[in-house]
């Protein structure tokens, strides 16, 4: 019986105001690269798999200035390969260096608070578990979380990132639940789903998009509505 169910934070729960995709073409279209900001949506999906990796395997904050933006490079190299756009390295400079200027704030997706209002009225416990390397208590309270999520453990917190067992194991001893007792949402299949599956948890895999129907070894959600579902 799943008692605890624990989130992801970015891309599960929440996104960013404005969307990237428009931020992206936004940019793009100062260089001249006309492209609509839909077509972005899947190469984002795909440099996030790839910044995800790179942050299992060491922080940003813990890298030097230099390995920080080789990493956004990277990042922004695997966004425009998949869009199909080639550009030189000045332009992507100049493309990270525009997405830096940009406005922008956290908003939740919609389906969440009636998701989560919903699973902790049947009493299960909620949680986060995140890569987020700051303190996020700002940014809880500004979203409404604070209410609706028991245990937050971040990558701060433990010590480790996703996909590490250590920060799993974190979240479940803070809940007071056994690994068999609990299911972990994310938006990452390598990250998330396998990450949690590693200490006994039970993955679901949330696809808002539908980019991942090869993905067939644990469940997958279009949204956080049907979570409940599965447990």
């Amino acid at each position: 019986m799943i008692k605890a169910v624990f989130f992801d934070l970015f891309q599960t729960l929440a996104r960013y105001e404005p969307p990237r995709e428009e931020l992206q073409a936004r940019a793009l279209g100062d260089f001249g690269i006309k492209v609509a900001p839909e077509t972005l949506r899947r190469p984002l999906a795909v440099a996030d798999e790839y910044i995800y990796e790179e942050i299992a395997r060491s922080s940003l904050s813990q890298r030097s200035k230099e390995e920080q933006m080789a990493v956004w490079v990277g990042y922004e190299s695997r966004l425009l390969a998949e869009a199909g756009i080639e550009v030189d390295k000045q332009v992507i400079l100049g493309l990270l260096d525009k997405m830096r200027g940009f406005d922008t704030h956290m908003v939740l997706y919609d389906d969440v608070l009636p998701a989560l209002t919903d699973l902790k009225g049947r009493g299960i416990r909620l949680g986060l578990i995140s890569n987020f390397d700051q303190d996020i208590t700002a940014l809880f309270e500004k979203l409404g979380l604070s209410p609706l999520l028991e245990v937050v453990v971040t990558s701060l917190d433990a010590g480790y990132n996703k996909p590490h067992p250590e920060i799993f194991e974190t979240a479940l001893q803070r809940a007071g639940v056994d690994a068999a007792e609990a299911a972990y949402v994310g938006d990452q299949y390598q990250v998330d789903v396998l990450g949690a599956n590693s200490v006994g948890m039970k993955g679901i895999l949330l696809d808002r998009h539908g980019y991942y129907p090869a993905m067939t070894g644990s469940p997958r959600l279009q949204s956080l509505a049907q979570v409940v579902e599965y447990l």
